[in-house]
């Protein structure tokens, strides 16, 4: 990532993050697909090219519906016993949904704390 010399005020990280805006300006879309970075900013030109955000956001996603889905189908188990077909039913789409609803704001929020905190891959210092 080259140096960031433009004058824009400092923008909140969780917010620009999870909203899908540019880290830099708080302006511009950072995404043009569903799950796919623009490769600048419209608004104010930052190259996003220094993102990489892995798999982080998928771990924390898993991590985050996991909890949901198996804590809801454990009460609905203990009170009601339904067949393991309605289970089948009832949580396989809820795991898409709520898998595709948290994984955009999950990649903004790891794209956004990347340029906040001038994340970059492993370098050995010479020095």
């Amino acid at each position: 990532m080259s140096e960031d010399r433009a004058d824009f005020p400092q923008q909140d990280p969780y917010r620009t993050g999870i909203r899908g805006l540019c880290p830099r300006c708080g302006q511009g879309r950072m995404f043009s697909g569903p799950l796919t970075l623009t490769d600048r900013c419209a608004n104010c030109g930052l190259d996003y090219a220094f993102a990489d955000s892995a798999d982080g956001p998928a771990v924390f996603a898993i991590l985050i519906v996991g909890f949901i889905v198996a804590g809801s189908a454990l009460m609905f188990e203990l009170a009601y016993e339904p067949p393991i077909w309605l289970h089948v039913v009832l949580w396989a789409p809820l795991i898409v949904i709520l898998s595709l609803a948290i994984l955009r704001p999950l990649k903004g929020l790891a794209v956004a704390l990347q340029y906040v905190n001038h994340a970059r891959q492993g370098e050995i210092d010479p020095d």
